[in-house]
């Protein structure tokens, strides 16, 4: 595998090696060992996985408490992912680091705890799946505006449309009233 350290440092771009024929392809998506050696010593504790439609946003989510690193990657379709960081005596508080992950690509984005996350929809549908080193807790999670000014994130939302949000992310606080900032 290829890792790439983005804008954020910590946040990286994981290129594996695939191997394909007339038949179709074959790749490693994760070892443990590799993963220790090159990125952190954690254990993944959850797989998640998600479908949705083109122009839904997801995020930008994050927990108070049981802060989770996630190991994502798209397996139908095309999504722009971001990572926020939280870490209040990082260099990087409050910065964004974001790329196009898809099935066409099979590059996968490491997210370590501590960094609010998000994603957008560019393809007609995207399924999306994802390991957590902690466990999903809803009573702790939170969400950050998608469109906040101090972040401005540049989503690249298709023209002439609004991202389509879940109520719990229409209802996001701005970065600097979110729990993170207090």
């Amino acid at each position: 595998m290829k890792y790439t350290k983005l804008n954020i440092p910590d946040v990286i771009l994981i290129e594996p090696q695939v191997f394909g024929d007339e038949r179709g392809f074959f790749m490693e998506t994760w070892r443990a060992d590799e993963f220790k050696s090159t990125i952190a010593d954690l254990s993944f504790v959850q797989d998640n996985h998600s479908k949705s439609s083109q122009g839904i946003l997801r995020g930008l989510h994050y927990q108070i408490k049981q802060a989770q690193g996630k190991l994502v990657r798209v397996t139908t379709g095309k999504v722009f992912d971001v990572a926020v960081d939280l870490r209040k005596h990082s260099p990087f508080f409050g910065k964004w680091a974001g790329v196009t992950l898809s099935s066409e690509s099979k590059t996968m984005l490491w997210i370590p705890p501590g960094f609010a996350h998000g994603f957008y929809v560019i393809s007609k549908e995207a399924e999306f799946i994802y390991k957590c080193t902690d466990y999903y807790a809803p009573q702790h999670e939170r969400s950050i505006k998608w469109d906040d000014p101090d972040l401005a994130i540049a989503w690249p939302i298709i023209s002439g449309t609004e991202p389509l949000l879940s109520a719990k992310d229409k209802a996001g606080l701005p970065f600097n009233l979110s729990e993170i900032c207090k």
